[in-house]
């Protein structure tokens, strides 16, 4: 990989005409419309998983909650990794902007597959669906980050990316109530099409708006033949190698779903570390970039332990959700895949909120720098598995005494807070940190740190059977809280590693 400066010319603006957000750069409208949708399909995904593997009636598999927990996890994991080829296809080979179109027709096709009611077209469904999330977030990032850096407004990333993800998380709140209703009141798969759906129009939006973004999304750093040829080729043989050594495992009969559980931390972990450790031996790299990469894997762990904790909301808080929560209306149990739209209807309420704290806080000049927030975040994601620590112990180890939904509530409170601290943030930070030619890559990066903690949920989920949930959310809430507390003296270090940089 052979970073290389990318000049804007001075006599020539973005082609980005149409209407834009109050503040923000005109052409940004379409993108923040096609991730919406692509968060529906996503989110409403998410939201009936588990829900649909351990049930029993309207279609679902019936398979016990420690696998269906398990799919979950490897599942996210592999969207989230393959985000980081995501990226590099978009920088190096397609550009951004063919590369979101590409993940969405995948995604697309993915979440219809799934509608269809066998146990092959599901796993087919999954990997699709992984395969198109790898290539839309890191691109669709990028092609934010561009509009910002090319219309002179790269000082309002923070604020920026901090509203737009709230504008995202208007198809992530939808979500849950249309496709969860769906698919627990009437069948599964109507659940999964409807998702697919979502992606469609996004697809849509974005061909619509082809005109507007003629100028951006282009590669960044495009590979010539030879090295095209020569990176695909090893690819192949990799891809290829993983792929026998899975069939030989299935053939064998040996196959089971521990052992994907156990390689994908090894990947998660494997795969930056490569990643980190070819980039600083680059003898090309700019002199200035090589601190900043390295104060990058600082923020990037943290993200890993966030991710980890935060994305149990999913697998077993969604179990917790089911089994050991109230979730009684006047007679009427609402789904519990709904309690998914509560962590994106808190994003919308709670994002502009933070966005004008972190502007006004800019302006005399006391914003709290970025290892601040990182630090808020874990501390925050610590506390709310403090609460659902105290929620276990008062539901009991069967659920006999159910719970109030305001544990919960409280839960996905302090989650959200800390999210807000920590994504928009983090997706900004990558900005300002990649070298030039490798923003879409470091974008990927961003999301390989939530495959790396998914993947690590394969294994730490599986305590909580053995351990109670008391134990078990007390033990990830101490870790979060020291974690937190102790990542605050990294500042002045970190301050030193990336000058010009909060």
């Amino acid at each position: 990989m052979t970073p290389t400066e990318v000049q804007i010319p001075t006599d020539r603006r973005p082609e980005t005409s149409g209407t834009g957000l109050v503040g923000h750069p005109k052409g940004v409208l379409p993108l923040v419309f096609a991730e919406v949708w692509e968060r529906f399909s996503w989110n409403g995904m998410r939201g009936i998983l588990v829900l649909f593997l351990v049930s029993s009636v309207r279609g679902g598999l019936g398979v016990a909650p420690a696998t269906a927990v398990a799919i979950y996890g490897i599942y996210n994991s592999a969207a989230y990794m393959l985000a980081v080829p995501g990226g590099w296809l978009g920088g190096r080979v397609l550009g951004p902007r063919r590369a979101v179109l590409l993940g969405g027709t995948v995604l697309a096709l993915g979440h219809f597959s799934m509608a269809v009611p066998s146990l092959p077209t599901l796993c087919c469904g999954l990997l699709a669906v992984a395969v198109g999330t790898g290539l839309i977030k890191p691109n669709i990032a990028a092609m934010i980050g561009e509009l910002y850096e090319q219309q002179g407004m790269a000082h309002r990333k923070d604020a920026g990316f901090t509203t737009l993800y709230v504008g995202v998380n208007i198809g992530s709140f939808a979500a849950p109530l249309v496709v969860g209703t769906a698919a627990e009141k009437v069948n599964w798969h109507v659940g999964f099409a409807i998702a697919g759906v979502g992606m469609l129009l996004s697809l849509l939006i974005l061909a619509l708006s082809r005109r507007s973004l003629s100028n951006i999304g282009r590669a960044p750093a495009p590979m010539d033949p030879q090295q095209r040829s020569t990176t695909f080729r090893r690819a192949g043989i990799w891809i290829t190698a993983g792929a026998v050594i899975l069939a030989a495992d299935v053939v064998s009969g040996a196959f089971s779903i521990g052992h994907v559980v156990n390689v994908m931390p090894i990947l998660g972990v494997g795969i930056p570390v490569l990643y980190f450790f070819s980039i600083l031996r680059n003898g090309e790299l700019a002199r200035e970039d090589r601190p900043r990469i390295k104060a990058y894997i600082w923020f990037f762990g943290v993200a890993v332990l966030f991710w980890m904790i935060y994305d149990q909301s999913g697998s077993l808080l969604s179990l917790f959700a089911d089994g050991k929560t109230d979730r009684n209306l006047s007679g009427w149990e609402f789904p519990a895949s709904w309690f998914q739209s509560v962590n994106p209807a808190l994003v919308i309420l709670l994002g502009p909120v933070l966005a004008a704290l972190w502007v006004a806080a800019a302006r005399r000049s006391k914003e709290p720098g970025a290892v601040t927030k990182f630090s808020l975040a874990l501390v925050l994601v610590g506390a709310s598995f403090g609460v659902m620590a105290v929620a276990g112990w008062l539901a009991g180890g069967d659920g006999a005494a159910k719970v109030s939904v305001l544990w919960l509530m409280a839960v996905y409170l302090l989650q959200t807070i800390g999210e807000l601290c920590l994504a928009p943030v983090g997706l900004a930070l990558s900005t300002k940190l990649a070298p030039a030619a490798f923003v879409s890559q470091f974008l990927g990066l961003w999301y390989m740190a939530g495959a790396t903690g998914h993947a690590i949920d394969g294994w730490a989920t599986q305590l909580n059977e053995p351990m109670g949930d008391t134990a078990y959310y007390g033990l990830w809430a101490l870790v979060a809280l020291v974690a937190g507390v102790s990542f605050l003296f990294c500042a002045r270090r970190l301050a030193v590693l990336m000058p010009g940089v909060r």
